[in-house]
């Protein structure tokens, strides 16, 4: 499999994110999926998938805790391209049972509890959207964080057994939002309120300026360890 990777990230490394979507969505049609935070790269991402197989499979994970503003975008995003994005949730007996033994605000208490949070309401719906799928479209971008830096094009999930594909790698922050603003492209109200990385609530905050794009996430924890396990490596 790494050979294979490594032959599609020389393919195409000078390609834009619609060729190379363009190709994964005709080779891997009905086997490839976008799995969607609502981000401004995911926004962007099913602007551009859509405009190329309307039919092609996009889904989020709703983990109980997010935004009000995160709910009203699904519905801006699915009366503004005419789809129905498919809403994953947790189990909700792993989430009493998570939240009897640890409490309800767990994530505050420690590393391991925050962990177990994000694997009870992220991870294991995700593992469940991922069956019967080859490739995994992603939204990650060099720029985004120090966790993020070494991110290639294509990658091998091997904790998933999937093709991970970023099409937006090598976008810079500008370059999303010019996208979102030529093409009316719906985007989360809370960006224009300081929040530029937008998790559930209580795990989110607006930043500062001058702070990194992704301070706001997990805030009370050191910047090597703000990932959920979404993008492990």
């Amino acid at each position: 499999m790494t050979e294979i990777v490594n032959q599609l990230n020389s393919k195409f490394q000078n390609a834009t994110p619609e060729e190379v979507l363009a190709f994964f969505l005709n080779e891997y049609k009905g086997k490839i999926a976008l799995s969607s935070s609502l981000s401004i790269e995911d926004q962007v991402l099913t602007d551009l998938i859509v405009k190329i197989d309307k039919s092609a499979r996009i889904f989020t994970l709703d983990t109980g805790r997010l935004f009000p503003e995160t709910y009203s975008l699904i519905d801006k995003t699915n009366i503004r391209y005419g789809i129905q994005l498919e809403v994953k949730f947790p189990d909700y007996q792993e989430v009493e049972k998570m939240v009897k033994a640890e409490g309800i605000n767990l994530f505050y208490a420690g590393i391991e509890q925050r962990k177990l949070c994000c694997k009870v309401r992220k991870l294991d719906p995700l593992k469940r959207a991922f069956e019967g799928l080859e490739v995994w479209i992603c939204g990650l971008r060099r720029e985004q964080s120090v966790t993020r830096q070494n991110i290639q094009l294509v990658e091998w999930d091997e904790a998933n057994g999937l093709i991970k594909l970023n099409p937006l790698i090598d976008f810079t922050e500008q370059q999303v939002w010019d996208y979102i603003k030529t093409n009316s492209v719906p985007y989360n109200k809370l960006h224009d309120k300081g929040f530029p990385s937008i998790g559930c609530q209580p795990c989110t905050r607006a930043i500062e300026s001058g702070e990194d794009i992704r301070a706001g996430r997990w805030w009370w924890e050191n910047p090597e360890q703000k990932e959920c396990g979404l993008h492990k490596r």
